[in-house]
């Protein structure tokens, strides 16, 4: 049997080290790929999806900029230090710009959840702390679609309806007694989506939620959502699956 001299013992060790650090190298560059995208990245891609949708963020975002560092500099030549006033002038108009930007990109991106199934569960999910909600919809109607979202704070239990008001009144009659039952003493809010007359728009379902006047504490919206946990789901539907997309059971309604 051939001996294996110390030529061989290195370059096979060599080897095994360029081996290993070819799998790192390998390792590193698949991190570097699945790292989430920069702030930036996330900036340019709202800005630009905002864009789309309304063309004059881009001459409001400029406008709001240049005119409070117009503001700036002119109180700054009158008080003999336009330096100081541009250095503090210019930040506060790149504040402006975002959030105009903010503002319209949220505006936009309602513009675009407008008319499809659960837009009125996104509206809820812009809330404030201190509210419950759930992402699959209290109740639902799987041949129109028509749905009803639920949130939890201290002006009581509030339903967010998605559909026609003279079609999805049964729903939230239905979902309202069955809160009665376990919650005789909280109050109830029904808000309607939509552009009809009486309705709120997506926009506005947050702004319109929070105005309500505030009547449990903090402890109390906690015991109001386990009783309404109690109850279980009614809708026969497993967790992460769209709830729109459900249909009756035909066999078991003729009893098959």
């Amino acid at each position: 049997m051939a001996k294996r001299t110390d030529s061989d013992v290195t370059n096979a060790t060599g080897g095994e080290q360029s081996g290993k650090k070819g799998i790192f190298k390998r390792r590193n560059k698949e991190g570097k790929a699945d790292k989430k995208p920069g702030r930036m990245k996330q900036m340019r891609d709202v800005f630009q999806m905002t864009r789309r949708n309304d063309p004059s963020v881009v001459w409001l975002m400029l406008l709001a900029f240049l005119g409070i560092t117009a503001v700036g500099l002119l109180i700054g030549l009158l008080i003999g230090n336009w330096i100081t006033a541009l250095i503090i002038a210019l930040p506060l108009g790149l504040l402006a710009a975002m959030f105009i930007l903010s503002r319209r990109a949220e505006r936009a991106a309602f513009s675009q959840l407008d008319g499809q199934p659960g837009a009125a569960g996104a509206a809820l999910s812009t809330l404030r702390r201190g509210w419950i909600t759930e992402e699959q919809p209290a109740a639902v109607d799987p041949r129109s679609q028509d749905a009803v979202f639920r949130a939890i704070g201290r002006p009581g239990v509030v339903l967010v309806s998605e559909g026609p008001p003279h079609r999805v009144k049964r729903l939230i009659e239905g979902e309202r007694k069955r809160l009665r039952r376990i919650l005789p003493n909280v109050s109830i809010h029904v808000v309607q989506t939509g552009d009809a007359e009486g309705q709120v728009p997506l926009s506005k379902v947050s702004k319109r939620i929070q105005k309500l006047d505030k009547e449990l504490t903090k402890q109390e919206v906690q015991q109001v959502n386990k009783r309404i946990s109690s109850l279980g789901n009614r809708l026969p539907i497993p967790k992460g699956v769209d709830p729109f997309k459900a249909r009756p059971d035909r066999k078991a309604a003729r009893g098959r």
